[in-house]
């Protein structure tokens, strides 16, 4: 059964990115290998991907998840119906409007491996659903005052399990299990 998971890279202030969807800040903090290891860990488990943008912006523009560093089916939510998508070697499957659908459609993709969620608006969706197991968050220490929230606006008290937390050069990595039950999502 895959593991489905939030990744995200955040700043210290719980944003994903500057108020225009800029993320060059999280290139402007110094970095350690141990930081690179724990990213590839990650990334090494990965057997699928579920986020949300259009065709064009997503495939066009090259703002492929994970920079392409991750060979897995990506499906995308959108609006509009669109064929999938092949490019350098990684499949785009749109699902329109229905996040469960694209979550199953991930685990199967994903087989044993795990399934990440990028994005704000996936990862409430998907927190509402009870659909996540798993929260793992890269913490920059950087504060932008304002921009694109992770959780902001989630609506309800979800309780999380720690399970592993380490700190290096550039960035803390938090790992959480969503508790089931009281104030968790079903």
């Amino acid at each position: 059964m895959s593991l489905v998971f939030i990744h995200a890279t955040l700043t210290l202030d719980g944003f994903l990115a500057g108020p225009g969807g800029e993320v060059d800040w999280m290139f402007d903090v110094p970095s350690a290998p141990e930081d690179q290891e724990v990213v590839d860990r990650v990334c090494a488990n990965i057997g699928a991907v579920v986020g949300g943008a259009n065709k064009t912006r997503t495939i066009e523009d090259d703002e492929i998840p994970y920079g392409g560093m991750v060979k897995a089916p990506v499906f995308l939510m959108t609006h509009t119906p669109a064929e999938p998508v092949e490019r350098d070697g990684i499949i785009y499957t749109f699902v329109v409007d229905d996040i469960a659908t694209a979550v199953e459609s991930a685990k199967l993709a994903a087989g044993e491996r795990w399934v990440s969620l990028l994005g704000g608006s996936i990862a409430r969706q998907c927190l509402r659903l009870g659909l996540v197991d798993e929260i793992h968050l890269d913490i920059t220490p950087v504060l932008l005052g304002e921009g694109i929230s992770l959780f902001g606006g989630l609506g309800m008290r979800v309780d999380l399990e720690r399970l592993e937390t380490s700190a290096f050069a550039s960035e803390t990595h938090l790992r959480f299990r969503v508790r089931r039950g009281k104030g968790a999502p079903s």
